[in-house]
Order: structure tokens, then sequence, then C-alpha cells
């Protein structure tokens, strides 16, 4: 890949201190490089594990890191277009596991993740280890539980905190679906408020599903990407984060769809009294993926939090 000359954050005039970049490309997150604002770029962190990610919005922007969940993007990325659209410069990191890029090998756990989370934000020459403030971080869904346990670990050394559909918490009395049970087509009805634009979004926009070679590489890229996921995820998506997140201080924000129906309402309730000094906001019309039913409704809500 070509040399990367403009993926420099806050101004950094070369270099990832703290680790390396080996160049970009433009394109969107899908394939297609017709309307995409974002630069692709693969940062390399201190553990030596090779990291894609997402870049999009003004230069000299306010940073702000965003996490996908364990559907990893989708797509054109239409929230966080938006969001960089209102002034940030958006950067999103692409899990181990979720990309050509290899290293899930080297991620066995909780801790491993957000390590992994905190040492690409280094590693792009971002917050208090490259002398710059503190980075402002938002998650979805299984995103946002790494972006909670990285805030519990070092709540100094991130800024705000959005969480979009966290998972990460487990009730007993509403135990969530198994999502290594379920079959493709039950995806969009536990995922989208609307199921059309879930099965159009989990298609992947291009696959072929008459062409077997298609649906081989999309079996083969599906089960990497529950592999990874299934590190924290599988059995139950219970790491004991509710025992670290009184050390959450951080100004923070809940955000959940009206119509989750992978994480309900107790949980929402769950993590308003975990986190009591968060502000919450229901999206409407939206789902577990509100990100992407409803992304100006998000973005807004994001902005509007981010830039107070």
């Amino acid at each position: 890949m070509a040399d990367s000359t403009d993926g420099s954050p806050n101004g950094s005039p070369n270099g990832l201190p703290n680790g390396s970049t080996r160049g970009s490309t433009k394109g969107s997150t899908n394939g297609s490089t017709a309307t995409s604002p974002f630069e692709r770029i693969v940062v390399t962190t201190r553990r030596g594990i090779d990291s894609e990610v997402l870049v999009t919005g003004p230069s000299d922007g306010t940073p702000v890191v965003a996490l996908h969940g364990f559907t990893g993007h989708l797509g054109g990325e239409v929230m966080l277009a938006t969001l960089a659209e209102q002034g940030l410069r958006v950067h999103a990191p692409v899990w181990p596991g979720y990309s050509d890029s290899v290293g899930e090998t080297e991620i066995d756990d909780m801790l491993d993740f957000a390590l992994h989370g905190g040492d690409v934000i280094a590693a792009l020459g971002l917050g208090p280890s490259n002398g710059f403030a503190p980075v402002d971080l938002i998650g979805h869904s299984m995103g946002a539980m790494i972006a909670a346990e990285m805030v519990a670990l070092a709540p100094y050394g991130y800024g705000k905190l959005v969480l979009i559909s966290p998972l990460g918490l487990w009730l007993k009395d509403h135990p969530i679906t198994d999502i290594f049970t379920q079959l493709p087509f039950e995806f969009p009805g536990l995922l989208f408020h609307d199921v059309a634009v879930g099965t159009e979004l989990l298609a992947g926009g291009g696959v072929d599903f008459n062409d077997p070679q298609a649906i081989q590489r999309f079996l083969i890229g599906n089960s990497r990407r529950l592999g990874t996921a299934g590190k924290i995820l599988f059995p139950i998506p219970n790491r004991r984060l509710s025992k670290r997140l009184y050390r959450i201080t951080n100004p923070t924000l809940l955000l959940w769809g009206d119509d989750d129906r992978l994480l309900p309402r107790p949980y929402a309730d769950a993590w308003s009294t975990a986190l009591a000094h968060a502000e919450r906001q229901t999206i409407e019309a939206a789902g577990h993926m509100a990100p992407y039913e409803q992304p100006a409704s998000v973005a807004a809500a994001l902005a509007t939090f981010l830039t107070a």
C-alpha cells in the first residue's frame, strides 16, 4: 500500500510514537471506492499487532475513537461519517479477526481486548501517552462492553464515554439470546427493528448467495468474526464487568434502541443503575443496531454530548 501522508492525528508530524502506520487507502468499509469519506490505514501496536483503522473527518477536528460491535462494520458507516460532518475526527479501529489483518490469536480474553484497544489508540498518536488530552470513546454492542472495560481500567486515560446498547451485564431473569446458536436468517429479526433493512445490511450489500464461492468466503469470514467475539461473549457475555463499573466517573452517555430485542429495557435500566451519573437517551424505531437503522439520530445525540 502507498505511504500515508495525511493520516496523522492532532498534528503529529509523521508518527505515531508508540506504533507505526503501514499505509492508507481510500474506500468504503465494504470495498466500494465511489462515495466513501473514509481513509483506511493500518497501525502496528507495541505488541506487534497490525490493526486496520477507518479514519474520517477534518484533520484538525477533535479526535474520537469508535469501537464496533460483534457484527463488525456493515458497510458505509453512515453514522460515523455523519459524526465527522459535525467537525469530529473519527477513528474506527477494526478488531482482530474482522479484517484481512491477522492478530486474533494474540487476543484471548477481556483484558487483552481492553489493552489492545488502548494500544491502538496509542499507535494512532492519540491520548495522554502521546502528550495529548484524553480521547473520547464510543462503543457499540461488544465494542461498548470493551470500551467500558477500557475506561474502568484507566479512567483518567479517556475523556467522555458513549455506550450504545452495551453488552457486558447478565441478568438471570432476562437471559440474553445466544448469538452463537442463531442461524443467519434469524439475526435480522433479533438485531433490527426493521427486518428488511437488517437483512440487506447483514448480507453485506454484495454477497451473492447463489455463488458457492461467495458463500464460502462469507462463511469463513463470519467464522473468524464470531470466533473472535466468542472469546468474551461465549457462552454468555459476562466477564464480571459489573464489579468494575464503579471506577467509571467519566461523563457518560447511554444510548438504547426502543426495540432492542437482544438487550431489552431491563438491561438499559441495569446500566443506568450501575452508572448513575450517566445520561440516557432512547432512539426511536431502532433495535440493537441503532447506529445503522437511525444513523442521523444517533450521530446527532453523540455530537451534542461530545461537543458540549
